[in-house]
């Protein structure tokens, strides 16, 4: 195939996501309800992570959390619209993903031999998986924990919490996209160690440089500031890294 052909089969993979994404997310802004179920959920004190909480609570012999049940207020006139829009399309973008991924996987494959064919189905495979495991982190977790500690914390009682909606849906869906993107680290370090860049022995020897760094990548990519969401962040990613030493190759010992 000649280079304008090529972009020609990028532009129908490109028009085909497109298509299904739209559909998707014209699905969702139809069924409101069931959505914003799914987004306000951590909102309320019956979500299953804190109930859960309480139940180890409860076997420890101490006391259940507090009552929580945030309130949200909205202060812009067309805002509940278009966030009605943008949550749509957001959802639909992460169901979407398997379908956008294999897609890619259309486009790319007539030019690989049968074992690099191989070797990228797992690595798409792999990609989709830790892209929902990261957003299950992200919704069961990291922003339940975090809504909770922000949405209660007080520099002093006179001073109320009053949430807006744009913040709220705001910081769910960069905490959930960001996990699932930096959960894809263990395959990136899986096809760097498949090419010969990295080994199992180099992650090991830089834990410590790691945990530095990772951190300071947490301190970047969380939409808050405070310490809190920082380690909430950071933690999962540095066990992201050890799955990552595990995944990786061990060095050829002709290189040792």
């Amino acid at each position: 195939m000649t280079f304008w052909e090529h972009l020609d089969e990028l532009r129908k993979v490109l028009f085909r996501s497109a298509i299904v994404l739209v559909a998707v997310a014209l699905a969702l802004f139809l069924f409101k309800d069931f959505m914003f179920s799914i987004v306000f959920a951590p909102s309320d004190g019956n979500f299953v992570l804190y109930r859960f909480a309480d139940y180890l609570l409860g076997l420890m012999g101490r006391p259940a959390l507090e009552p929580f049940k945030l309130s949200l207020i909205n202060i812009d006139l067309p805002a509940q619209f278009f966030i009605h829009i943008s949550t749509s399309f957001y959802f639909a973008l992460v169901l979407c993903t398997p379908f956008i991924l294999y897609q890619l996987w259309t486009f790319v494959s007539p030019a690989l031999y049968p074992r690099e064919r191989r070797a990228a189905v797992k690595a798409f495979a792999l990609a989709a998986f830790f892209f929902y495991a990261g957003v299950l982190v992200g919704y069961f977790l990291l922003f339940p924990l975090t809504l909770r500690f922000l949405g209660t914390y007080q520099v002093m009682e006179e001073v109320t919490n009053q949430i807006s909606l744009k913040s709220y849906i705001s910081t769910f869906f960069s905490l959930i996209l960001i996990m699932g993107g930096v959960f894809e680290l263990p395959v990136v370090a899986a096809l760097l160690s498949k090419f010969g860049l990295i080994y199992r022995h180099t992650l090991q020897k830089y834990r410590r440089h790691a945990f530095v760094v990772l951190l300071i990548i947490a301190a970047i990519i969380t939409p808050t500031g405070d310490p809190f969401t920082l380690m909430a962040v950071g933690l999962p990613l540095y066990a992201l890294y050890e799955v990552s030493i595990i995944m990786c190759r061990r060095r050829r010992p002709e290189t040792d």
